[in-house]
């Protein structure tokens, strides 16, 4: 069930996350429009919406691979609008890509490693000796076992099915202990059991952190997060808990006028092979 907090309980609590007026422009384009946003500390929330609303742009302002034309953003309080990504990644506000990006040809055991080398401040030293860095493996094993992989420590990365290699970025993304976790599409291209594992996972390792998410597969969406942020066309549509938003005529109308027929006849989703069975509401 989504909902694991008690948001009454927390409005008074300052948003770890904060932006005001975000806006970022391409030769006279608004892919993001006048964005407010607030993620609240201790939840899962997701940014959702059809195609092209701005969803990727905006997680590209949040972690500052794209530098906004206008507003600003806040992490605990202190202004990042114009800090380098390295910079925001060490503050505790770490993304996950679209994309699996582990290093395919070391184990998985190594992967975790090599992300908890830069507690050490030896993250490039690869001149190290391997007996060195045997001191980090009972903290890699730790988080190989927080998201089931303690039985694929010694397995090359290259030969685990895509889901697994899903749930070894979230352990290389733990390592780097974040207090906010960003994940753009983290079951992006999974078949249904994969999907209800990582589920599982984003809930398991959600505990004393904050997670904002990108995600198409409303099951997912319905299922763990506890506030939704709907954009279309750059712009905040709606935002609140998946009953408020799934029953919002604008934001249903922005679906139904976006998707194919298939898509819409599904429900919510943002993804052009949306299928219904992927989705949990009907419209």
């Amino acid at each position: 069930m989504a909902g694991q907090h008690a948001p009454d309980a927390e409005l008074d609590l300052a948003p770890i996350l904060e932006t005001q007026g975000l806006v970022k422009e391409f030769r006279g384009f608004v892919a993001v429009n006048d964005v407010d946003l607030k993620v609240r500390r201790g939840h899962i929330h997701a940014l959702i919406g059809p195609n092209g609303a701005g969803k990727t742009t905006c997680f590209n302002l949040l972690t500052k691979f794209l530098e906004p034309t206008r507003g600003t953003i806040r992490f605990n309080g202190a202004d990042i609008t114009r800090e380098a990504p390295q910079q925001v990644a060490r503050l505790g506000m770490v993304r996950s890509f679209q994309i699996s990006a582990v290093f395919p040809h070391l184990t998985v055991l190594e992967n975790v490693r090599i992300a908890l080398q830069r507690a050490l401040g030896t993250s490039f030293h690869f001149w190290k000796p391997g007996a060195s860095l045997k001191r980090l493996d009972g903290r890699a094993m730790e988080l190989l076992a927080a998201v089931g992989l303690e039985n694929y420590a010694r397995m090359i990365a290259v030969e685990m099915p895509y889901g697994r290699k899903r749930a070894l970025e979230l352990a290389t993304t733990l390592a780097l202990d974040p207090e906010l976790m960003l994940l753009d599409e983290p079951t992006q291209g999974m078949g249904h059991e994969d999907v209800d594992r990582v589920m599982q996972l984003i809930k398991q390792v959600s505990a004393n952190r904050t997670i904002l998410m990108v995600e198409h597969n409303m099951k997912v969406v319905a299922g763990i997060c506890d506030r939704i942020t709907v954009l279309a066309r750059g712009a905040v549509l709606a935002e609140g808990d998946y009953a408020t938003v799934s029953a919002n005529p604008a934001v249903i109308e922005a679906y139904m006028g976006s998707e194919s027929n298939e898509a819409a006849a599904g429900g919510l989703s943002g993804s052009d092979d949306a299928r219904p069975h992927d989705t949990e509401l009907v419209l």
